[in-house]
């Protein structure tokens, strides 16, 4: 496990996906949660809105970890030019999946490096493309019974049976799709400093 030295590395987030994946690339460090009103702004774009929230859920840490590398994300998914979010009950999420059926669906990851002791930031947003299969509502509510996923952006969980919904996946890092881009987080401990592979010889 690699442990920072110079800044200790903080992800602002509780999530236990992005948790996950950020342990795979055996790095030392601690989670905050960042209180952040994640409504969109008038006419904001999605990629507008998620660049907006990452950096602010970076910087909503900044009182508690003041010489710290934090990673701030977030994430919302387009179908047909418009922004779905967490569906939150069964009703909703099965309209999402009706609408989904067949569509292909764009997720947009915010990803921002915070350097609360130099406040320096690199921000990026990611896409991600899901292309859905032809959706029954049987299968739309077997799926919503047995997983649940009435948290997440799109109402599935593609670490998990929500796999199963989709006919292809297409974007630069799979992890993406989860809500973390570990490929451009690297890049940007690089720029701080932190070369991960060069720690292990």
């Amino acid at each position: 496990m690699y442990k920072p030295q110079n800044r200790p590395l903080i992800l602002a987030s509780t999530s236990p996906f992005r948790q996950q994946i950020l342990q795979k690339i055996h790095v030392d460090f601690e989670c905050a949660k960042p209180n952040v009103d994640e409504t969109p702004l008038a006419n904001e774009t999605a990629t507008a809105l998620v660049q907006r929230l990452a950096l602010a859920k970076a910087k909503a840490c900044e009182d508690q970890f003041n010489d710290h590398l934090i990673i701030g994300g977030d994430q919302v998914a387009v179908v047909n030019g418009e922004i779905v979010g967490k569906p939150h009950n069964f009703e909703n999420a099965f309209a999402q999946l009706k609408r989904a059926s067949g569509q292909t669906i764009t997720f947009y990851t915010g990803l921002c490096l915070y350097n609360s002791g130099t406040k320096t930031h690199q921000v990026v947003v990611e896409p991600f493309h899901v292309h859905f299969r032809q959706l029954t509502d049987e299968m739309i509510t077997g799926y919503l019974e047995t997983e649940q996923p009435y948290s997440c952006a799109g109402s599935f969980k593609s670490e998990g049976l929500g796999i199963a919904l989709f006919e292809r996946l297409e974007g630069k890092d799979p992890n993406t799709l989860i809500g973390l881009p570990l490929i451009t987080l690297i890049d940007m401990l690089n720029k701080e400093g932190i070369n991960l592979l060069a720690q292990l010889s």
